[in-house]
């Protein structure tokens, strides 16, 4: 049986090409976590269709689980990959857990651009041990970056779309780990469901400002978020494995099809749709 790390890649989804290919001209699109994967991949989305952006990234190893985070170089990428687009682009290193780091750099990039619209909590990462097992520096580690950064985040980023008055949209990373449970990945699996609860009570909060708040719900991506342990403790308990076995036969998606998930909740055409977790997943939570 394949395991969800094994197959081809499936295609990217084509560039912009439709009349509305350029829902973001003149909008600040702010995205955590985008020197490389899905960030990136949503940096350049929004560039595409016309948006400026802050790119923010701790681009580093983290320091318990050893982690292999992003790089400056990455992060240089990204930047390139924007400018292609013609469009400005503000570049941090910065630890989303570190909330007056993170809060300067969004002031930072906010004043250069003149404003923020849509702001993307994606950075996070993950780790694999049965739960009983996982110590709890590790357990600090997943929560920290998982949930306490996208908290600051929203912390960091909220007071800004407030006096701004002109509503926004923020849409969180979650994983169909949010919305079920997964065996061995315990801490993640807590870190994205509260996510999940986090943008929910947010969507609540600030519906009234025009403001809404979505999760994307991605599985089996086809980044450098990955974890091999994972494998190792699915194939010595195969009973486990329908637990990770999409419907579709396509074992992963691309980084694009999440990126164009996003910015359809982060344009007015989801002007509608607010408190969501959206599936991408290619039918994970409906097994």
């Amino acid at each position: 049986m394949t395991t969800p790390e094994h197959g081809d890649a499936i295609p990217a989804p084509p560039p912009p090409t439709t009349p509305n290919a350029r829902r973001f001209v003149g909008k600040v699109a702010l995205i955590t976590g985008a020197a490389r994967g899905q960030g990136r991949a949503e940096a350049v989305r929004f560039a595409a269709e016309g948006a400026d952006v802050i790119a923010l990234d701790i681009c580093r190893t983290l320091e318990t689980t050893q982690y292999p985070g992003a790089t400056p170089e990455d992060l240089t990428e990204t930047v390139a990959l924007v400018e292609k687009y013609d469009r400005k682009i503000v570049a941090r290193e910065v630890d989303t857990r570190d909330f007056e780091a993170l809060a300067a750099a969004v002031r930072a990039g906010v004043a250069e651009l003149g404003g923020l619209d849509v702001v993307v909590a994606n950075a996070g990462m993950t780790t694999a041990a049965p739960t009983w097992e996982i110590d709890a520096a590790h357990w600090r580690e997943s929560i920290d970056v998982n949930l306490t950064g996208a908290f600051h985040t929203v912390k960091a980023t909220v007071p800004i779309l407030l006096e701004q008055r002109r509503g926004g949209s923020i849409v969180f990373t979650g994983s169909v780990a949010g919305v079920r449970g997964l065996p061995f990945l315990g801490a993640y699996v807590a870190a994205k469901h509260g996510v999940v609860g986090l943008a929910k009570t947010l969507a609540n909060e600030l519906a009234e400002y025009r403001i809404r708040v979505n999760t994307v719900i991605p599985h089996g991506v086809d980044t450098d978020l990955r974890v091999p342990e994972l494998f190792e403790f699915i194939e010595a308990s195969p009973n486990q494995m329908p637990l990770y076995l999409p419907s579709l036969p396509d074992p992963k998606s691309h980084v694009d099809d999440i990126a164009v998930a996003v910015a359809w909740l982060a344009s007015d055409e989801a002007r509608h749709v607010t408190g969501i977790q959206l599936p991408v997943d290619l039918g994970r939570t409906n097994r």
